[in-house]
């Protein structure tokens, strides 16, 4: 990296710094035998007021959105309209879609979670070294959950014994910006304006390692150079 250009690095966090939460959607779709990318269609196309989306910006409460995750990727008749489109702008054949579907929201986020409570160690490798050399801040700017209530049953069950961003994860950074703290969320411009303003940089003094496509397309039309981290499932 060009010192003179850029004064930070910014992460997301599931899916580059820890694996992804959507490798366990993608199993799920597997065992279920709906198409590729199917439930992660469903839950984008929802829209800023899809429970996903709430719980990102901290809007909802752990057991509520249970009930209101299940019930949003059980939606066939919405689910299907989107899938299709989908299939047509990628020119897919389109392949049969489920009549119905009963989504247990508490088994599939608690599998979601656990997946991503894993590190990729070559990026955890980068961060360190990357601090190490004090030459660039580096910042977190992730979808997160950290300040919803979550019942003392259940942090076992999602893998949270130290809770939805452990202490060993937030302190990689100089910054960390989440989503449910600041009631913002990718791909929203505010969120990564604000991430640098609290930082001191402009967003053309950024380089920014995401793993969606509409995340890294917001940052660039901000000013930010981007990195895509590929995964196999990630097909958006």
């Amino acid at each position: 990296m060009a010192d003179q250009k850029y004064q930070a690095v910014i992460f997301d966090i599931g899916g580059v710094v820890m694996r992804s939460p959507f490798i366990a959607i993608a199993a799920y779709e597997q065992e279920q035998g709906l198409p590729e990318n199917y439930i992660n269609c469903s839950i984008v196309e929802r829209g800023s007021q899809g429970s996903w989306q709430t719980l990102e910006r901290g809007e909802i409460e752990l057991l509520p959105f249970y009930e209101s995750f299940g019930r949003d990727l059980s939606d066939t008749v919405n689910g299907n309209k989107w899938y299709e489109a989908y299939c047509e702008r990628k020119g897919l054949e389109c392949p049969r879609l489920p009549e119905a579907l009963d989504v247990n929201g508490r088994e599939l986020f608690g599998a979601m979670m656990r997946e991503a409570g894993k590190y990729d160690p070559h990026f955890r490798e980068a961060i360190v070294r990357i601090r190490a050399a004090k030459k660039h801040k580096v910042i977190a700017l992730t979808n997160n959950f950290s300040k919803i209530n979550v019942p003392q049953s259940e942090l076992e069950f999602l893998g949270w014994s130290d809770g939805a961003t452990p202490s060993h994860l937030r302190e990689l950074f100089d910054d960390f910006c989440d989503s449910s703290a600041l009631g913002m969320r990718k791909p929203e411009a505010e969120f990564y304006l604000l991430a640098c303003a609290r930082n001191q940089i402009k967003p053309s003094e950024a380089i920014f390692l995401d793993d969606i496509g509409i995340n890294l397309k917001a940052a660039k039309k901000l000013g930010m150079d981007t990195i895509r981290e590929w995964v196999m499932w990630n097909n958006r």
